[in-house]
């Protein structure tokens, strides 16, 4: 007969759950953008971000407005998204800790090589007015995204806002998608570079606008406030907002590529 210690059960199952809460702990969620996604960002600055802190990182990728109604309802614990007016928004209403400047890129206006609307220059209000007046086919993401958001501003600008010619479309969808899209059917679109340097289906699509300063993409990230939402994991989603605006994780983001192409510039604390 074999006599067994009788804590010994109850000590595994202690361990065994500790450990869980312990692997559980040291995940969190980031609600960000399509463009960060699709660019093949993640892929490559996570695992460096887990290999420093231990820590994993389960992203839901959302049109930037989606991200921070994600992040207001507590289902995340951090944001990464790239329109500062509703990221300013966001902390101003108690529902982030703080803004802080991580990175930025740049919008291209993408379209048939052919330009049928004549827009290929560096004035994208010039671009739009043209696309307006020629009723050129032209992709809309229309899902509230930064990109979005950056889109409809550009409109407003050229005093287009409700005259953006008779094939406009907006596809409710993300910013892979838009282009795939614009591909089909020979359209116009506006995105973010990093996502069209990773896009592969580019059938006879180029950048024709580019350089115009009112181009310019900001990235912010925030640590959703625990005040609003009592389970977010402030600790570890802080560790990963001090590691990215960090000279290492600085360096990561300035490292990805594609075709010897940098994608983002680091630009935290300025």
């Amino acid at each position: 007969m074999t006599i067994r210690p009788p804590f010994r059960t109850g000590l595994l199952f202690a361990v065994l759950a500790s450990a869980a809460v312990w692997a559980q702990a040291q995940s969190i969620v980031m609600s960000s953008t399509t463009s960060t996604e699709q660019s093949g960002l993640f892929a490559h600055l996570l695992p460096a971000f887990k290999k420093a802190s231990g820590i994993d990182i389960k992203v839901v990728a959302l049109g930037t407005g989606q991200a921070l109604d994600m992040a207001r309802r507590g289902d995340a614990d951090v944001v990464f998204v790239h329109d500062q007016a509703a990221e300013e928004k966001f902390v101003a209403d108690g529902f982030g800790l703080k803004r802080q400047p991580v990175m930025y890129n740049d919008f291209v206006l993408i379209g048939p090589k052919a330009d049928p609307a004549g827009t290929k220059g560096k004035d994208v209000l010039a671009a739009l007015a043209k696309v307006s007046a020629r009723n050129a086919a032209f992709v809309s993401r229309g899902d509230k995204s930064g990109t979005h958001a950056a889109e409809l501003r550009y409109w407003t600008l050229a005093n287009l806002a409700s005259g953006k010619g008779g094939a406009y479309r907006e596809c409710g969808c993300g910013m892979g998608p838009a282009l795939n899209m614009a591909a089909s059917q020979g359209a116009y679109v506006l995105a973010d570079r990093g996502t069209w340097l990773n896009f592969k289906n580019r059938a006879d699509l180029v950048v024709l606008v580019e350089g115009d300063q009112r181009l310019f993409n900001q990235y912010g990230v925030m640590v959703v406030n625990p005040a609003k939402h009592p389970h977010v994991k402030q600790a570890e989603a802080q560790k990963f907002v001090d590691w990215v605006t960090s000279a290492a994780g600085q360096a990561n983001i300035a490292d990805y590529k594609i075709g010897g192409e940098q994608l983002f510039f680091p630009n935290a604390g300025k």
